[in-house]
Protein backbone atom coordinates (compact mmCIF):
# COMPACT_ATOMS: atom_id res chain seq x y z
CA UNK A 1 0.00 0.00 0.00
CA UNK A 2 1.46 3.33 -1.07
CA UNK A 3 1.69 5.85 1.74
CA UNK A 4 0.45 9.41 1.25
CA UNK A 5 3.18 11.88 0.29
CA UNK A 6 4.53 13.90 3.16
CA UNK A 7 3.71 17.62 3.04
CA UNK A 8 6.62 19.74 1.88
CA UNK A 9 8.16 22.26 4.25
CA UNK A 10 10.97 24.77 3.89
CA UNK A 11 12.98 26.74 6.39
CA UNK A 12 13.35 30.44 5.69
CA UNK A 13 16.81 29.88 4.24
CA UNK A 14 15.70 27.08 1.92
CA UNK A 15 12.66 29.09 0.79
CA UNK A 16 14.96 32.01 0.02
CA UNK A 17 17.19 29.74 -2.08
CA UNK A 18 14.17 28.29 -3.87
CA UNK A 19 12.45 31.56 -4.77
CA UNK A 20 15.21 34.15 -4.85
CA UNK A 21 13.43 36.23 -2.19
CA UNK A 22 15.96 37.23 0.46
CA UNK A 23 15.78 36.00 4.03
CA UNK A 24 15.58 39.61 5.19
CA UNK A 25 12.55 40.19 2.95
CA UNK A 26 10.83 37.03 4.22
CA UNK A 27 11.44 38.15 7.81
CA UNK A 28 9.92 41.54 6.94
CA UNK A 29 6.85 39.93 5.35
CA UNK A 30 6.42 37.88 8.52
CA UNK A 31 6.80 40.94 10.75
CA UNK A 32 4.07 42.87 8.91
CA UNK A 33 1.75 39.87 8.64
CA UNK A 34 1.93 39.64 4.86
CA UNK A 35 3.41 36.12 4.83
CA UNK A 36 3.42 34.28 8.15
CA UNK A 37 4.93 30.77 8.09
CA UNK A 38 2.41 28.06 8.80
CA UNK A 39 4.61 26.18 11.23
CA UNK A 40 7.64 26.09 13.47
CA UNK A 41 10.28 23.45 13.95
CA UNK A 42 10.90 21.95 17.44
CA UNK A 43 13.79 24.40 17.67
CA UNK A 44 11.49 27.33 16.85
CA UNK A 45 12.59 27.94 13.27
CA UNK A 46 10.07 29.18 10.71
CA UNK A 47 8.63 26.46 8.45
CA UNK A 48 6.80 27.33 5.22
CA UNK A 49 4.45 24.90 3.46
CA UNK A 50 2.96 24.68 -0.05
CA UNK A 51 0.19 27.19 0.78
CA UNK A 52 2.82 29.66 2.00
CA UNK A 53 4.81 29.13 -1.20
CA UNK A 54 1.72 29.83 -3.32
CA UNK A 55 1.01 33.03 -1.35
CA UNK A 56 4.63 34.11 -1.78
CA UNK A 57 4.35 33.58 -5.52
CA UNK A 58 1.31 35.88 -5.58
CA UNK A 59 3.20 38.49 -3.55
CA UNK A 60 6.22 38.35 -5.87
CA UNK A 61 4.07 38.87 -8.98
CA UNK A 62 2.23 41.81 -7.43
CA UNK A 63 5.52 43.35 -6.28
CA UNK A 64 6.93 43.02 -9.82
CA UNK A 65 3.83 44.94 -10.92
CA UNK A 66 4.98 47.63 -8.44
CA UNK A 67 2.00 47.40 -6.09
CA UNK A 68 2.71 48.62 -2.53
CA UNK A 69 2.74 46.03 0.24
CA UNK A 70 -0.38 47.36 1.97
CA UNK A 71 -2.33 47.07 -1.28
CA UNK A 72 -1.05 43.51 -1.81
CA UNK A 73 -2.16 42.64 1.71
CA UNK A 74 -5.64 43.94 0.96
CA UNK A 75 -5.82 41.93 -2.27
CA UNK A 76 -4.68 38.71 -0.62
CA UNK A 77 -6.97 39.14 2.39
CA UNK A 78 -10.04 39.17 0.12
CA UNK A 79 -11.98 36.09 -0.90
CA UNK A 80 -10.44 36.20 -4.37
CA UNK A 81 -9.60 32.75 -5.69
CA UNK A 82 -6.12 31.86 -6.98
CA UNK A 83 -7.56 31.72 -10.50
CA UNK A 84 -8.96 35.24 -10.16
CA UNK A 85 -5.61 36.49 -8.85
CA UNK A 86 -3.91 35.03 -11.92
CA UNK A 87 -6.46 36.62 -14.24
CA UNK A 88 -5.98 39.98 -12.53
CA UNK A 89 -2.21 39.66 -12.76
CA UNK A 90 -2.43 38.66 -16.42
CA UNK A 91 -4.50 41.76 -17.17
CA UNK A 92 -1.99 43.93 -15.33
CA UNK A 93 0.96 42.37 -17.20
CA UNK A 94 -0.78 42.95 -20.54
CA UNK A 95 -1.32 46.56 -19.55
CA UNK A 96 2.34 46.92 -18.57
CA UNK A 97 3.36 45.34 -21.88
CA UNK A 98 1.23 47.87 -23.74
CA UNK A 99 2.74 50.69 -21.66
CA UNK A 100 6.29 49.63 -22.43
CA UNK A 101 5.49 49.17 -26.12
CA UNK A 102 4.01 52.66 -26.30
CA UNK A 103 6.91 54.09 -24.32
CA UNK A 104 9.42 52.48 -26.68
CA UNK A 105 7.56 53.87 -29.67
CA UNK A 106 7.47 57.32 -28.05
CA UNK A 107 11.21 57.23 -27.41
CA UNK A 108 11.87 56.23 -31.02
CA UNK A 109 9.70 59.08 -32.29
CA UNK A 110 11.33 61.51 -29.87
CA UNK A 111 14.80 60.50 -31.11
CA UNK A 112 13.74 61.25 -34.65
CA UNK A 113 12.30 64.66 -33.84
CA UNK A 114 14.56 65.98 -31.06
CA UNK A 115 16.90 67.55 -33.58
CA UNK A 116 13.99 69.73 -34.66
CA UNK A 117 13.42 71.08 -31.16
CA UNK A 118 10.68 73.59 -31.89
CA UNK A 119 7.04 74.11 -30.94
CA UNK A 120 4.72 71.68 -32.70
CA UNK A 121 2.66 73.06 -35.55
CA UNK A 122 -1.15 72.87 -35.66
CA UNK A 123 -0.90 70.33 -38.47
CA UNK A 124 1.36 68.09 -36.38
CA UNK A 125 -0.98 68.34 -33.41
CA UNK A 126 -3.97 67.43 -35.57
CA UNK A 127 -2.02 64.47 -36.90
CA UNK A 128 -1.36 63.29 -33.34
CA UNK A 129 -4.67 64.07 -31.66
CA UNK A 130 -7.25 64.26 -34.43
CA UNK A 131 -10.43 66.26 -33.72
CA UNK A 132 -9.14 67.41 -30.34
CA UNK A 133 -6.97 69.96 -32.18
CA UNK A 134 -9.26 71.16 -34.95
CA UNK A 135 -9.59 74.94 -35.12
CA UNK A 136 -13.32 74.73 -34.32
CA UNK A 137 -12.77 72.64 -31.20
CA UNK A 138 -9.90 74.77 -29.91
CA UNK A 139 -11.87 78.01 -30.46
CA UNK A 140 -14.83 76.60 -28.54
CA UNK A 141 -12.57 75.40 -25.73
CA UNK A 142 -10.96 78.81 -25.42
CA UNK A 143 -14.37 80.48 -25.37
CA UNK A 144 -15.55 78.18 -22.58
CA UNK A 145 -12.42 78.14 -20.39
CA UNK A 146 -10.17 80.94 -21.65
CA UNK A 147 -10.75 83.05 -18.53
CA UNK A 148 -9.81 80.27 -16.11
CA UNK A 149 -6.49 79.86 -14.32
CA UNK A 150 -6.28 76.29 -15.64
CA UNK A 151 -6.50 77.50 -19.25
CA UNK A 152 -3.87 80.20 -18.74
CA UNK A 153 -1.55 77.77 -16.95
CA UNK A 154 -1.98 75.16 -19.68
CA UNK A 155 -1.39 77.71 -22.44
CA UNK A 156 1.82 78.90 -20.75
CA UNK A 157 3.17 75.37 -20.31
CA UNK A 158 2.31 74.06 -23.76
CA UNK A 159 3.44 77.11 -25.73
CA UNK A 160 6.96 75.74 -26.10
CA UNK A 161 6.09 72.03 -26.41
CA UNK A 162 7.84 70.46 -29.37
CA UNK A 163 6.53 67.68 -31.57
CA UNK A 164 8.58 65.26 -29.46
CA UNK A 165 6.85 66.55 -26.29
CA UNK A 166 3.41 66.10 -27.79
CA UNK A 167 4.36 62.66 -29.08
CA UNK A 168 5.28 61.64 -25.55
CA UNK A 169 2.02 63.06 -24.23
CA UNK A 170 0.07 61.13 -26.86
CA UNK A 171 1.90 57.92 -25.89
CA UNK A 172 1.15 58.56 -22.21
CA UNK A 173 -2.52 59.12 -22.99
CA UNK A 174 -2.73 55.98 -25.12
CA UNK A 175 -1.11 53.97 -22.33
CA UNK A 176 -3.53 55.28 -19.72
CA UNK A 177 -6.51 54.57 -21.97
CA UNK A 178 -5.17 51.08 -22.66
CA UNK A 179 -5.06 50.46 -18.91
CA UNK A 180 -8.71 51.52 -18.58
CA UNK A 181 -9.72 49.29 -21.49
CA UNK A 182 -7.78 46.29 -20.14
CA UNK A 183 -9.30 46.67 -16.68
CA UNK A 184 -12.84 47.00 -18.04
CA UNK A 185 -12.47 44.05 -20.41
CA UNK A 186 -11.07 41.94 -17.56
CA UNK A 187 -14.27 42.62 -15.63
CA UNK A 188 -12.46 44.56 -12.91
CA UNK A 189 -14.59 47.13 -11.05
CA UNK A 190 -13.96 50.85 -11.57
CA UNK A 191 -13.25 51.18 -7.85
CA UNK A 192 -10.66 48.39 -8.00
CA UNK A 193 -6.94 49.18 -7.70
CA UNK A 194 -6.21 48.74 -11.41
CA UNK A 195 -8.82 51.24 -12.60
CA UNK A 196 -8.13 53.69 -9.76
CA UNK A 197 -4.39 53.59 -10.48
CA UNK A 198 -5.09 54.36 -14.15
CA UNK A 199 -7.30 57.28 -13.09
CA UNK A 200 -4.58 58.61 -10.82
CA UNK A 201 -2.03 58.38 -13.65
CA UNK A 202 -4.46 60.36 -15.81
CA UNK A 203 -4.78 63.05 -13.13
CA UNK A 204 -1.03 63.26 -12.63
CA UNK A 205 -0.48 63.58 -16.38
CA UNK A 206 -2.80 66.60 -16.46
CA UNK A 207 -1.19 67.99 -13.30
CA UNK A 208 2.34 67.60 -14.69
CA UNK A 209 1.81 68.43 -18.35
CA UNK A 210 -0.95 71.05 -18.40
CA UNK A 211 -2.33 72.60 -15.20
CA UNK A 212 -2.76 72.00 -11.48
CA UNK A 213 -5.33 69.23 -11.20
CA UNK A 214 -6.59 68.41 -7.73
CA UNK A 215 -8.77 65.40 -7.02
CA UNK A 216 -11.81 67.70 -6.82
CA UNK A 217 -10.96 69.21 -10.21
CA UNK A 218 -10.48 65.73 -11.63
CA UNK A 219 -13.95 64.75 -10.37
CA UNK A 220 -15.38 67.62 -12.39
CA UNK A 221 -13.53 66.43 -15.49
CA UNK A 222 -14.94 62.96 -14.94
CA UNK A 223 -18.48 64.33 -14.92
CA UNK A 224 -17.74 66.17 -18.17
CA UNK A 225 -16.61 62.91 -19.78
CA UNK A 226 -20.16 61.55 -19.42
CA UNK A 227 -22.10 64.79 -19.92
CA UNK A 228 -20.38 66.08 -23.08
CA UNK A 229 -21.16 63.76 -26.02
CA UNK A 230 -17.82 64.44 -27.70
CA UNK A 231 -15.80 63.46 -24.64
CA UNK A 232 -18.05 60.43 -24.18
CA UNK A 233 -17.48 59.38 -27.79
CA UNK A 234 -13.70 59.72 -27.39
CA UNK A 235 -13.77 57.01 -24.74
CA UNK A 236 -16.66 54.90 -25.99
CA UNK A 237 -15.04 54.62 -29.42
CA UNK A 238 -12.20 52.78 -27.66
CA UNK A 239 -14.55 50.51 -25.69
CA UNK A 240 -18.34 50.70 -25.31
CA UNK A 241 -19.26 52.16 -21.93
CA UNK A 242 -15.68 53.26 -21.22
CA UNK A 243 -16.58 56.91 -20.52
CA UNK A 244 -18.81 55.94 -17.59
CA UNK A 245 -16.17 53.46 -16.39
CA UNK A 246 -13.47 56.16 -16.48
CA UNK A 247 -15.75 58.62 -14.68
CA UNK A 248 -16.46 56.08 -11.92
CA UNK A 249 -12.75 55.22 -11.61
CA UNK A 250 -11.88 58.93 -11.29
CA UNK A 251 -14.41 59.37 -8.47
CA UNK A 252 -13.14 56.26 -6.69
CA UNK A 253 -9.51 57.35 -7.05
CA UNK A 254 -10.34 60.83 -5.76
CA UNK A 255 -12.12 59.33 -2.76
CA UNK A 256 -9.09 57.11 -2.13
CA UNK A 257 -6.79 60.12 -2.29
CA UNK A 258 -8.98 62.05 0.15
CA UNK A 259 -9.00 59.08 2.51
CA UNK A 260 -5.23 58.70 2.40
CA UNK A 261 -4.73 62.40 3.10
CA UNK A 262 -7.06 62.22 6.11
CA UNK A 263 -5.25 59.17 7.43
CA UNK A 264 -1.86 60.83 6.95
CA UNK A 265 -3.10 63.95 8.73
CA UNK A 266 -4.46 61.92 11.64
CA UNK A 267 -1.19 60.00 11.88
CA UNK A 268 0.79 63.23 11.87
CA UNK A 269 -1.43 64.71 14.57
CA UNK A 270 -0.94 61.63 16.77
CA UNK A 271 2.83 61.71 16.39
CA UNK A 272 3.06 65.42 17.24
CA UNK A 273 1.03 65.23 20.43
Amino acid sequence: MTSAPQPREWTVGRLADLTGVTVRTLHHYDAIGLLTPSGRSPAGYRLYDDADLERLQQIVVYRRLELPLDQIADLLSSDTSPVEHLRRQRAAVLTRHAELTELLAAIDRALETTVNNRPATDAELRHLFGDAFTDEYRSEAQERWGDTDAWRQSAARTASYSTADWTEIKAETDTINAAFVAAKRAGLPPDGPEAMDAAERARLQIHTRFYDCSHDFHRNLGEMYVSDPRFTATYDDLEPGLAQYVRDAIVAAADRGDRRRREAKETNQRTTR
